[in-house]
């Protein structure tokens, strides 16, 4: 599948970076409460690159679509909170 608009990849990657955390938090727990350090090294690799390029994706879209600041801001704050990301394309991105 080839996502053509800015918007599109910025979204796919927005589910991506969504998912990573979420898998993040397991990879957590199997580091701290038995010792498998590994997972959690691979997934936040993976989440750290994902992360970077939602920042990049972000801010290329921000200037294509001439979104304001506000708008801007809040897609960037999404991404801070576990779900934040799913929640902003079903309410937001989806309708921008």
């Amino acid at each position: 599948m080839q996502f053509k608009t800015p918007l599109q990849q910025f979204r796919s990657i927005a589910i991506l970076e969504g998912w990573s955390y979420i898998l993040l938090g397991f990879t957590m727990i199997l580091k701290y409460q038995f010792a498998m350090p590994q997972p959690n090294y691979v997934v936040g690799m993976a989440h750290g690159l994902l992360f970077v390029l939602y920042v990049l994706l972000l801010l290329r879209v921000s200037y294509v679509l001439k979104w304001k600041f506000w708008q801007m801001t809040l897609a960037f704050l999404v991404s801070l909170v576990p779900f934040g990301t799913f929640y902003a394309d079903s309410k937001w991105f989806s309708k921008w």
